[in-house]
């Protein structure tokens, strides 16, 4: 039982010892009732999980944290119950519930909310933010439109069904309930309505499109004058945002514009902007927006550059500088459902996988820039070292890193060597025990490099590794990068012709499990780049035509 967002620990002795101090449990009361509601656990000490074997409560104490609280607080909604745990000694379990849709505050007009697992003043300026979060909240629910739950659109329905399914992040329980139900479990559906949320994932357009605000997409493509030179606008409000991120991926051509690497007898084509992070950006974006304000999501592609701009500020207590350890949610259930249909990563994980994907690709960090009324995204699509993308793809083959081992070993390649302060500013870290834990086991690996002490401490990766990481050794198909696989069968198939998969593995080399050659054959079907014919062991493969126009 570890203090976060939702738990907070106390000593009995907060309560018992001469003249306790009540306004500042009144305060860690307030915190949770502006975040997401919570438990604090009184009789708890911090560093243990149950309460002193011999440990009793007075119910009298119930009685007067009760009225202290109430004393203190408006629009704090408390339940306090004594819990008797298996070891035989008592502590407090004080729920404090969420305020829906109004702001709490201490009786002499103080306000504050609960991040993570400490407690946060909220200044004059974030007040109206923490306001417009609570709307934001209460719209998911709301059934505003008084649309009946039976009149929604089937196939947006069923699609939805199937997904649920399918998805390996759902549990049994919940793809064996029925039909209502799982609409239900998700809040599509309550007290015989369809809510926003509902009516934004599975409603009819003309339902979906009285919203306030339905999201709606511009993609606007700058030449190197920043002149508009394309424009592509999602406002019908046919789609729901699963369907919009598929459209927006499916019709804009840029996505699929890269640059070729030379590597070895084989070119590598680097996207300008990866898919994962097009869609991990755009997901965020519907997710964290405000739906009680009006705005457009706008994707700019300029000549250097993506920027995704979304109407509203960060959630409070999420800023440009710690968005790749802030995990706040703004529209609770729609996030429960983008992340159930694999349509982004775990709450707080998002960003840690666009930073890995970029790092990787030998790119600039993603920008975050918090302006009046809106929060904007910068990609860059430079490479700042090329070189970097051929070590990341050799590391990360060899070894079995984690997505925070990967960044850091990317922000150490791409800037040649990084000392303890900068990797702690980069990154946001304070302390050397983060900065440990991000380094993971890269330098037990070999493949980071320090010197230095504490704050004078230098990572850095060797210039002999890098050379050593290069070197293919004697020849050795067995572990071939997929893209390079993909190419020997595409010669092979230009140079021969129709051919089976028998054929090509041994022509193209026999070490090469069957199985792998067959993975990337499909993966070509699948891209148009070759064809089949006849079936089974009689089918033969070859180069389409039209991809070689």
């Amino acid at each position: 039982m570890k203090e976060n967002s939702k738990i907070d620990k106390k000593s009995l002795r907060v309560l018992t010892k001469n003249n306790p101090d009540w306004n500042e449990l009144a305060k860690d009361a307030v915190c949770f009732a502006n975040a997401y509601g919570g438990h604090i656990y009184i009789g708890i000490e911090d560093e243990e999980s149950e309460p002193p074997e011999n440990q009793r409560i007075s119910p009298d104490l119930i009685t007067k944290l009760t009225k202290q609280i109430q004393q203190r607080t408006l629009n704090v909604g408390i339940l306090p119950q004594v819990i008797s745990h298996e070891n035989g000694g008592e502590y407090i379990d004080l729920l404090v519930q969420r305020t829906a849709s109004t702001v709490a505050c201490t009786s002499s007009g103080k306000y504050y909310i609960r991040v993570e697992d400490d407690c946060k003043p909220v200044m004059p300026d974030e007040l109206s933010r923490l306001i417009s979060d609570k709307s934001a909240f209460v719209w998911e629910l709301q059934s505003y439109l008084k649309i009946s739950d039976q009149d929604y659109d089937e196939q947006k329905v069923s699609k939805f069904l199937y997904d649920i399914q399918r998805s390996n992040r759902v549990s049994n329980f919940v793809k064996e309930k029925s039909r209502a139900e799982i609409l239900e479990h998700y809040f599509l559906i309550q007290d015989g309505f369809l809510t926003n949320l509902g009516v934004l994932w599975i409603g009819k357009r003309n339902h979906r499109a009285k919203l306030l605000y339905a999201p709606s997409v511009q993609f606007i493509k700058y030449d190197e004058r920043d002149e508009k030179v394309k424009k592509i606008v999602w406002d019908s409000h046919d789609l729901n945002p699963k369907e919009l991120i598929e459209d927006i991926w499916n019709r804009v051509s840029e996505w699929k514009e890269g640059i070729e690497i030379q590597d070895g007898i084989f070119r590598h084509k680097v996207a300008n902007y990866d898919e994962v992070v097009v869609r991990e950006l755009l997901a965020n974006a519907f997710v964290h927006r405000p739906y009680t304000i009006r705005g457009d999501i706008f994707i700019n592609i300029y000549n250097d550059r993506m920027e995704i701009h979304n109407p509203g500020c960060f959630p409070l207590g999420v800023t440009p500088q710690n968005i790749l350890h802030k995990s706040i949610q703004r529209n609770s259930f729609l996030s429960k459902v983008f992340y159930d249909l694999l349509l982004m990563e775990k709450e707080g994980s998002g960003y840690d996988k666009i930073y890995a994907t970029l790092l990787s690709a030998g790119k600039p960090l993603p920008i975050p820039q918090e302006n009046e009324d809106r929060v904007v995204i910068t990609v860059e699509k430079r490479i700042v070292k090329k070189e970097v993308i051929k070590f990341m793809e050799t590391a990360q083959s060899l070894y079995d890193l984690k997505l925070k081992e990967v960044i850091s070993l990317g922000l150490i390649a791409q800037n040649t060597s990084v000392t303890a302060i900068e990797f702690g500013k980069i990154l946001d870290l304070e302390g050397a025990n983060s900065i440990k834990g991000w380094l993971g086991n890269l330098v037990d690996l070999g493949l980071v490099k320090q010197k230095g002490k504490t704050k004078g401490t230098t990572y850095y990766v060797d210039p002999q590794l890098l050379r050593e990481l290069e070197y293919q050794g004697p020849t050795d198909l067995k572990n071939i990068a997929p893209h390079r696989l993909r190419a020997l069968i595409k010669e092979d198939l230009q140079i021969y012709g129709e051919s089976s998969i028998s054929d090509i593995c041994k022509r193209i080399g026999s070490e090469i499990p069957k199985r792998t050659v067959k993975s990337q054959i499909d993966n070509l079907l699948e891209s148009l780049e070759i064809g089949k014919l006849g079936e089974k062991r009689g089918t033969k493969y070859f180069i389409n035509a039209k991809t070689m126009e």
